[in-house]
Formats: structure tokens, sequence, C-alpha cells
């Protein structure tokens, strides 16, 4: 019976990181799936305060329950699906259920940058119904499941029109509330154990659940009535707006106007979600997806040009720029920005070099000198590091000229799974994309010294740095000369591929990875004609699927073509094959830029309908199964995903 349910799933954001998400048939089978989960230190410490509204309509002559829920005993009970007429996301999520005499209408919304949310039920029927709307609460971090404990109460205030709810654990729990247009709510205090989450089963993690529900609101409603209720984190104030059924489709009207401003296409409003506030740094930043990931520095500044720049949100994407700017300590840039009092995380060899990159982007698109004068001293500071050495090892060989790193016990690049303790695909060394994104630095250290020691009237930036820009200027494209020949180390002739990492004791990984793609893909490429268009080739025949690159070649012993089991199963697959959709922008890029005029045999089709009528609907999954069917996994909407589409898609036609 479970697998005759509709599982797409949907999702609502607010720009500061707090979501709702479900699935269609309102089936709850993740962790993550609830009506407010409220990010209370935006856009993170993501805590479930409301579940959900179990819903019946009460007719004259039969109660209907419109609920589905799937329990540890195995049953799916109520089966208010089966009675689920209509599903459509936009404007906002929106079911309707119905019989030969009623219909009933829900439509749910997370007005931006408010931690809150609206619902609203509408009725038409023959006769009038009372709906029953029974409340089903938590107060959690979400990552993990609610148990009835006896130490767990939850304390209820009520008050005209709305209630205002608080866990209490030994310690006070997060407060907030819950109003309504009309209705009387009845005290009716009672647990719901032993909630069954499929996919956490399926994840081989905890996957039960348990519920509280303080009472219920009763809505006696007439033919065309409709009944409004919101919550909000925090007690009652005074001076709340007054809640009526007219707040609902005001704040629909509200939210439509602002993405207008963003575009009309779907996939812009689909980039639009992960853009967050982030409260420590007072600045925005970018999720890098949904649902359980934070604003991790790697992820965001690659999804920078295709979130902001390709729709030309320059002063977002300056902002963020900025902010990752600010958190450079030892030559690495903040693969995680800090928390109250907290640290920021340096853990990567390569998240410097991504903010070069993505700021040279940006530059090109806006020509905003003055940008570049205020943070030129961060591109030295990244230089120097480097040069000299840094953290984890992380220095330039002088041999060669190549970055390379040396520790066993962190992954330092984008494939960064760890099982028992151990990098699955450790990549110490001297990592291909890597060195790639090196060339690329230097090459626009020397084009930005180039104008910075041309142009006048710029900031911190007088003759006498100017005389010494223009020599560091032509040092750069020396040093960037001499990384060019060096990368031709990576160079396999007999795959006509690129080797994946030059190890410590100067060994070769011959593995078929996409990062020999990734390196053809930046800004400046040091790879010849003839050698992009076999490491192309290769790629295509091994790694091109419908949805993305995979992350190994089928023909490696290492190959896992399903994403799937426990933990330390998907731990071990996850750069061992599965396909990753972002990647599908850099092979693109490396396309036009080595087949300028033979068009790309790729159809963006399979993509395209995953976007709307599959997982996340006008989302992107973050992995593939490197198997057909090409099952997607992992995050249900991930911030690469969507960007890298979007950029492939729309960077010519906005």
């Amino acid at each position: 019976m479970l697998d005759d349910l509709d599982k797409r799933e949907w999702l609502l954001t607010n720009g500061l990181g707090s979501f709702a998400s479900g699935t269609v048939t309102d089936i709850r089978t993740r962790t993550y799936h609830g009506w407010f989960f409220a990010a209370l230190k935006p856009p993170l410490d993501r805590s479930l305060l409301l579940s959900h509204l179990e819903a019946s309509l009460e007719l004259f002559d039969r109660t209907i329950p419109l609920g589905t829920n799937y329990w540890g005993t195995g049953e799916i009970e109520p089966s208010g699906y089966k009675l689920l007429r209509h599903f459509n996301i936009n404007p906002v999520p929106t079911w309707e259920w119905g019989d030969a005499d009623w219909r009933l209408t829900r439509r749910l919304l997370m007005p931006h940058e408010t931690n809150r949310l609206l619902i609203q039920y509408c009725y038409n029927g023959a006769k009038p119904a009372i709906l029953r709307l029974r409340l089903l609460i938590a107060d959690r971090d979400f990552h993990r499941q609610q148990k009835q404990a006896p130490s767990l109460k939850f304390i209820e205030m009520l008050g005209v029109q709305q209630v205002c709810l608080q866990a209490d654990n030994g310690d006070m729990g997060v407060p907030w509330h819950l109003r309504w247009t009309r209705g009387e709510y009845k005290q009716d205090a009672v647990w719901y154990w032993n909630y069954s989450l499929k996919e956490e089963t399926a994840r081989g993690l905890d996957d039960k659940e348990d519920l509280y529900s303080p009472g219920y609101l009763s809505v006696v409603m007439e033919p065309g009535d409709t009944v409004t209720l919101e919550t909000r984190v925090g007690f009652p104030e005074s001076y709340q707006d007054y809640l009526t059924d007219e707040t609902f489709d005001k704040a629909v009207s509200v939210e439509q106007q602002r993405l207008l401003g963003i575009g009309d296409k779907e996939l812009l409003k689909a980039c639009d979600q992960f853009i967050v506030y982030h409260q420590y740094t007072n600045s925005p930043t970018i999720m890098a997806g949904y649902h359980w990931f934070d604003d991790w520095g790697r992820d965001a500044l690659i999804a920078l040009p295709g979130l902001l720049l390709v729709p030309k949100r320059y002063d977002l994407a300056k902002q963020i720029l900025n902010t990752f700017g600010n958190h450079c300590r030892y030559g690495l840039i903040a693969n995680h920005l800090p928390i109250a009092d907290g640290e920021a995380l340096y853990n990567s060899v390569d998240v410097s070099f991504w903010w070069i990159e993505t700021l040279g982007l940006y530059l090109e698109a806006t020509h905003d000198w003055e940008f570049l004068a205020l943070q030129y001293p961060v591109v030295q500071q990244i230089y120097k590091a480097y040069i000299g050495g840094t953290r984890y090892n992380i220095h330039v060989d002088s041999t060669d000229g190549l970055v390379s790193w040396d520790n066993q016990s962190v992954p330092l690049t984008w494939m960064d799974a760890v099982v028992d303790g151990r990098p699955v695909t450790p990549r110490r060394g001297k990592p291909v994309e890597v060195n790639a994104l090196w060339y690329s630095v230097l090459c626009w250290a020397s084009r930005w010294t180039e104008i910075l020691s041309e142009l006048p009237n710029l900031p911190n930036i007088d003759y006498k740095k100017q005389r010494r820009l223009a020599k560091q200027s032509r040092r750069y494209a020396m040093q960037a000369e001499s990384v060019k020949i060096s990368l031709q180390k990576y160079w396999n002739s007999n795959l006509g591929y690129l080797y994946d990492t030059i190890e410590p004791d100067d060994r070769r990984n011959s593995q078929i990875r996409p990062n020999a793609v990734l390196a053809l893909s930046f800004a400046h490429c040091g790879f010849t004609q003839l050698q992009g268009q076999q490491i192309l080739e290769v790629a295509r025949t091994r790694l091109l699927t419908p949805y993305g690159l995979r992350s190994l070649d089928p023909l490696d012993p290492d190959y896992i073509g399903k994403y799937a089991g426990n933990q330390q199963q998907r731990d071990y697959a996850y750069h061992q094959g599965t396909v990753w959709c972002w990647l599908i922008g850099s092979f693109i890029r490396a396309w036009q830029r080595f087949h300028p005029n033979e068009p790309l045999r790729f159809s963006f089709s399979p993509l395209l309908e995953h976007f709307t009528s599959q997982a996340c609907i006008n989302s992107i999954s973050e992995i593939f199964d490197g198997d057909e069917p090409y099952t997607p996994r992992g995050a249900i909407a991930q911030a690469k995903s969507v960007a890298e589409v979007m950029g492939s898609l729309y960077k010519r036609h906005l």
C-alpha cells in the first residue's frame, strides 16, 4: 500500500533558514517533514515546533479523516490520501480533498524573513460541516526525533483565539503561538506514539517519532467559509497585526511581488530558496541544500554564479563575497561561517580558490573595481599563505609550483566523505581540480594587479602601490605560465585523460573521475585544445548521465552504482559512482570551450521533468544513483544543482 502513495515532496522556505516540508499525500516519511521548522539563530538552530494539523471533516451523517499517517505497526491510518483530488505547488502548496458532495482546500505559506507560517482552509459543500484541526507539536532539533518522556512537558497558555505553547524538559523550550480567525479551541492533551518515518528506515537511521497534541480547534464551516491560522515564534505581542482571512491572500500577493523582482521562471524562484540571512554576520549567505545542510563555503561559492550572477542580483552576490572574504584566516576562506561566539571552520584546500574564481566572475559581470581594490588584500593573504604554507600542510611545492597538502585524517576537497574516521577518497597530495583552480587564481591575480595599477582613485591604492602592483602583475603571469607547464604532469596519454591526484610520494591516481572536467571549466584553463577534447570524450562516454556526471567510472573496481543503505554504505558510495547534478554545468562550460562550433548532444528534458514533477517539486536533488534508472537521492533541494542547471539553461537568455 505504501508504494501507492505519492511520495513527491514540497518545500517552503522563508529566507531565514526556517522551512516547511512534506509529501504530496501528507504522509511524513522523514525526520525533516513538518510544517514549522524555525531557525532560532538564522539560518541555523532549526527546531520543529508544529509538525502538522490533523484534519477531519464532520458532515451530518459521517466523519471524514483527511490525514495520512504511517505507523510503526506497518499500518497507514487514517488514509485521507484516497480523498486527495488535486495538489499544486504554485503559487503556494495547495491541496484539495473531496467527494461527491464536498471539497476542502488547504494552503500553506511562509512569509519572507519572518519566523511564521500561514495556513488556510476553505470549505465548499452541499451542507455545513465541522472542521476539526488537531495540533501535533514538538520541540526538537531538526536532526532528531521526539520521544515521549516523563520529563518532557508542554506548557499551554490560552488566549482569545490563540494558544501559546512552550516545552519544559528541565530547561524551558522555544515559546511559540498559534492563532486563528474563527473556531473554538478545546484542550485535550494526548500523545501519539510510534509514527514511522520510512525514508529514515531506508537510510538506516532512527525512524520512529512521538508527537504531542495539546488540543484541537473546531470550526463550523458553511459552504464557502474560510479559516486562517498563523504560527509565530515567541510569545504573542500586543502590536501584532489583526489576523483575518484576507491576511493570507495579502501575504501571497506580497510574496509574488517580491518574486517578480527576481524573475518569472520557476528556476529563478527555486534559486531564491537558498538565499538566507545570517544572524551572526548580519549579511546574506547561501544554504547548501534542504533539508539538512548548512551554509557551507564551498557550496555557496560554487552556487553563487548561477543563483545570483545569472539573474543579475549583483548586490547580494557582492555582500556574500564580502562576508566570506571577511572570514579568511591562515589564508583559508571559511568553509562554514561562525555562529554566536563559535569559530568558523577552515577545513578545505580549495575554498579560498573558489572564492577568488567567483570573485573574478562577479568582477567580469560588474567591473566593480572599487570592490576589487577592497578585496585585493584578501587575495594577497591567500597567495602568501599558500606560498609560505598553512594548515594541514597546505603549501606550494617549490619544485613544480603546484599546490599540495598532506593530512591523513581530514579530507579537504569536495570529495569529503569519511567512514570510521577515515576519508573514503583521501586525495592527498596534488588534486587536479585544485591545481587547475590555482592556475586560474594566478591568471586572475595577474589581470587584477594590472587593472589596479592603471585605474585612478581606487580605495587604498596610491601611486607608489600602483607601481608595485604593475611588477606583481608580471610576477603572477610568469608564475601562472610555470604552473601551466606543470599541469602537464596530470596528462595520462594512455587514457587520454587527466590523473585525478598526484600523491605525496609522486604516484599518479589514474581513476576516471569528474575532477578532470572541473579542471577544464574554470575561467582560465591550462590544458590544450586536443587534450580538452580527448578528456571530454572520455567523460562523455564514461561519466555523463541525463542528470549529471558520475563521480567514478562504472568500469572501476571501486564503483558503487547505487547510493543506498545505512549511513556507512551511503558514505562509501557518495563519491564512488554517485551522480552529482552540479557537475553538468562544468561539463557544459568545458564543452563550449573546446567544441565552440559543435552543439552538445545533451537533453535537459530529464532534468527539467525531475524539476517539475519528481522528488522535490520545483527543485533539484543533490545526487542520483550512478546506475539506471538514476534514482534521485540525498538532499531533495541542492543549491549547486539548481544553480548549475540555471546557469546552463538561462545564462544567455536573461
